[in-house]
């Protein structure tokens, strides 16, 4: 189970740097891109603090779907005991999210302070606690 897992990962990592518009070509003088993860710009409006950067830096794998490797990957560790979708949870803490952030688990890379930073962060953690009681 464990190597399937990581082949779908690597499978996914790879499709989304083959069809991200960055890696195709370089990016020209006045476009935006959302970041090296998304290939869609998020609007926040009406959203909860952090629901921006969460989908920016999170979704593409932490996302609903079947080609999502966070997910597939917490489904897999769970069983059905825990939401598989983090923006489902109730039991992550501030300092549990960013701990996994900058130190990475099993396939999920670490984050620098320099691709999330501490304040998008904070965001991100603030919109995964929201419903914790």
């Amino acid at each position: 189970m464990t190597r399937k897992l990581a082949v779908l990962t690597a499978l996914a990592f790879a499709g989304i740097s083959a069809s991200h518009p960055a890696a195709a070509a370089p990016q020209q003088e006045g476009q935006r891109i959302a970041s090296s993860w998304t290939t869609h710009t998020v609007s926040g409006q009406g959203q909860p603090k952090g629901y921006v950067e969460y989908q920016k830096y999170c979704s593409a794998c932490h996302g609903e779907g079947s080609d999502k490797p966070g997910t597939l990957a917490l489904q897999a560790k769970y069983k059905g005991a825990v939401p598989a979708l983090l923006d489902k949870r109730t039991d992550l803490t501030p300092a549990l999210i960013k701990m996994y952030v900058r130190n990475g688990i099993t396939v999920m890379p670490i984050f620098r302070k320099t691709e999330i930073s501490d304040t998008e962060l904070d965001a991100i953690a603030a919109y995964l606690t929201r419903n914790n009681k």
